[in-house]
């Protein structure tokens, strides 16, 4: 287990580190976005894993030769009071330190997905008092705003998605349509799922400058799985003129009389036009990234190269459980 707290200690400074710059620096998420969050993910997971790995295994590696057999021994001390001489200060320091990173990560995505729920919950019961029913348009509230608004709200049976009439007097009919598919494909594909693990994982370690990296780049990868979900349905020259026309909400030149009580405390697109309360963020800066996607494609990733990003993804997921468990397959 010496050589495997080592590798694991490795893993998670490059999955903390340069492994996520350079995914965020990469063009070619933009050409396959399904693939680039699928290995977001495996980095995330990975790289928490590992970081709790190294010290576990660095702690309990006098009790035995792999994972189970030294969490034996250790629950043996801790429930017959056996002896922990071969525990040095060392080993001890790194236990406790594993467990309380563990128990910081998971209170934080439990704590996350708290705080969320009831922003939601309150936003709902404002759009309650200070919105109304679209009159073709089922599951669909319109607020009265000038700014372009357009976002998702989470609920399960009680999803909706929100619009303000300034953006609906804007658009045509299929730009509409454009919209009101984007939207809903944020709902159908859990993207506010994605994004409440990637808001947890800032919020556990804010010191961390990439779990902001992460963020908003997979804030930017939901919008593009989005509108490919809305190329299904309206042409491309629809879709641009529809992504300009809401994206224009966030335009920094525009008027702050935004005072809309719909944005406190639950990201609403109230307040910068485009912000929606799945937490992800069409800004300026990913509009525009959506926009050249649209209007000067690049041809998709080969299957070759699918395959390859995917199975580095999967690596990332079966290493660090390997060492944890069989650490003798590394000598």
């Amino acid at each position: 287990m010496f050589w495997a707290s080592y590798l694991l200690a490795a893993l998670a400074i490059i999955l903390a580190w340069p492994a996520p710059i350079a995914l965020s620096r990469a063009s070619w998420p933009a050409r396959a976005p399904f693939t680039a969050m699928v290995l977001w993910q495996s980095i995330a997971l990975g790289g928490g894993l590992s970081m709790i790995g190294a010290m576990l295994v660095w702690g309990l590696e006098p009790l035995g030769d792999n994972l189970v057999s030294a969490s034996a021994g250790f629950l043996r001390i801790l429930v017959s009071d056996e002896p922990a001489a071969s525990l040095g200060v060392v080993h001890v320091f790194a236990i406790s330190a594993a467990t309380l990173l563990f128990g910081h990560l998971v209170s934080t995505l439990i704590l996350t997905f708290i705080r969320i729920r009831r922003q939601r919950s309150r936003h709902r019961d404002m759009l309650t008092l200070l919105s109304s029913p679209a009159a073709d348009q089922p599951a669909t509230l319109v607020i009265s705003h000038p700014v372009p608004v357009a976002y998702c709200l989470p609920g399960g049976a009680r999803s909706v998605t929100v619009m303000s009439d300034g953006l609906m007097d804007l658009l045509t009919r299929a730009e509409l349509d454009a919209v009101l598919t984007h939207e809903s494909a944020h709902l159908h594909q859990r993207h506010h799922l994605l994004l409440w693990a990637f808001a947890a994982w800032r919020s556990a370690l804010p010191w961390l400058p990439t779990s902001l990296l992460a963020q908003r780049a997979v804030s930017e990868l939901i919008e593009m799985l989005a509108d490919d979900e809305a190329l299904r349905h309206v042409d491309e020259p629809t879709l641009v003129r529809a992504i300009a026309i809401v994206g224009s909400g966030a335009l920094p030149d525009q008027p702050d009389t935004l005072n809309d009580p719909l944005a406190e405390d639950a990201g609403a697109p109230a307040a910068r036009g485009t912000t929606d309360v799945t937490g992800g963020t069409a800004d300026a800066r990913s509009t525009a990234h959506r926009l050249q996607r649209l209007l000067t494609p690049l041809p998709p990733l080969s299957r070759v190269q699918q395959g390859l990003a995917l199975s580095v993804a999967g690596l990332l997921l079966i290493v660090p459980p390997a060492l944890l468990v069989a650490p003798e397959l590394i000598g």
